[in-house]
């Protein structure tokens, strides 16, 4: 069983170290806001353009939308250029965020041909110039999250992570595959372990955590200090509380009933709707209500229907209809 110890980012002090990792199009203040109301060590926004932060663009503004009930707010930052992603940075700090993170492991192309997020990983002295002039531009404490290498002949992530301590980057965290690999084949856990040797402050192991014994296994293989958790949590926002309690007591607890994975589901639904508003709402909340059902009876059926709807109460018909006789057979 995994001794598992709090989480000490400079002076920020996790007690559970799972963490819901940054995804684009996911980790909306909606989402962030229902992992952390069941019990996540620290939930992280959507990735940020540097750009785009100056611009104060509409899309910025929406990203940057957090809540009191998310504390520690953290919020990460994307970008190739040192002055901007440096005068970003002080912008989001003034936002009143506990922790600024930079991207250096998107693996999506259109960042990639930016420049920004896993390329930076190409070029260590850029990379080392943007960790350096974020830190130096704010007081709260920088995290960097990279991926292992560019591909398999360039797996530098131990040199990135010395630069980055150097530098003063408070942790650093790790998807254990290349960007060549997208989000192919399996994570490599077992390297995460040559980045937490190569450094003092905390690692994090990140990949293919979908159970409680993946974060375990993880943990064992890299002697990292906390697991970040991403695909994961699709459709199951109490995922990361399950994992901390099994690392903590090494025995699980049950995933909601049906009946309450409906009521999760709604409110879930409603938080979208009043966050994007109604029109937007229905379509982004479309790919949440399919990882919800997932392998539920009829669940093929039931997101073919979700798919065509753009009536807000009819989804919420239609979730019922689909959620309450599942629930009312689990019971019996």
């Amino acid at each position: 069983m995994i001794t598992l110890a709090p989480l000490e980012i400079g002076p920020l002090r996790l007690a559970d170290p799972v963490l819901l990792a940054p995804m684009s199009g996911v980790t909306d203040m909606p989402f962030r806001r229902l992992v952390k109301r069941f019990g996540a060590g620290l939930v992280v926004s959507e990735m940020i353009a540097s750009r785009e932060m100056l611009l104060d663009s509409r899309r910025t503004r929406e990203l940057l939308q957090r809540s009191d009930d998310e504390k520690p707010i953290a919020v990460q930052l994307a970008g190739c250029e040192v002055e901007i992603m440096a005068e970003a940075a002080k912008i989001i700090e003034q936002e009143g965020v506990a922790l600024i993170d930079i991207n250096m492991g998107c693996p999506a192309k259109k960042v990639v041909n930016g420049q920004a997020g896993s390329a930076l990983m190409r070029d260590e002295t850029l990379a080392g110039r943007i960790l350096q002039a974020v830190v130096d531009a704010v007081s709260v404490p920088v995290t960097l999250k990279m991926r292992t290498g560019w591909d398999d002949n360039n797996r530098n992530a131990p040199r990135l992570a010395k630069i980055a301590e150097a530098c003063g980057i408070r942790m650093v965290s790790v998807h254990g595959r290349t960007r060549c690999q997208l989000y192919r084949g399996q994570a490599d856990w077992e390297f995460i372990a040559e980045v937490k040797a190569a450094v003092r402050i905390p690692v994090v192991g990140n990949g293919d955590v979908v159970s409680e014994e993946d974060a375990e296994v993880l943990l064992e293989r890299s002697g990292a200090d906390g697991v970040m958790i991403g695909r994961g949590v699709y459709g199951r926002p109490w995922f990361l509380s399950q994992v901390a309690h099994y690392l903590r007591h090494g025995r699980k607890i049950p995933a909601p009933s049906l009946e309450m994975q409906c009521a999760v589901l709604l409110r879930h639904y409603e938080a979208l709707l009043s966050h994007y508003g109604r029109t937007v709402g229905v379509r982004v909340a479309r790919k949440h209500i399919a990882w919800y059902c997932r392998d539920l009876p009829g669940e093929s059926e039931f997101r073919a229907r979700i798919n065509r709807m753009d009536d807000a109460p009819g989804v919420v018909r239609e979730i019922e209809r689909f959620y309450m006789p599942l629930a009312e057979r689990a019971a019996a």
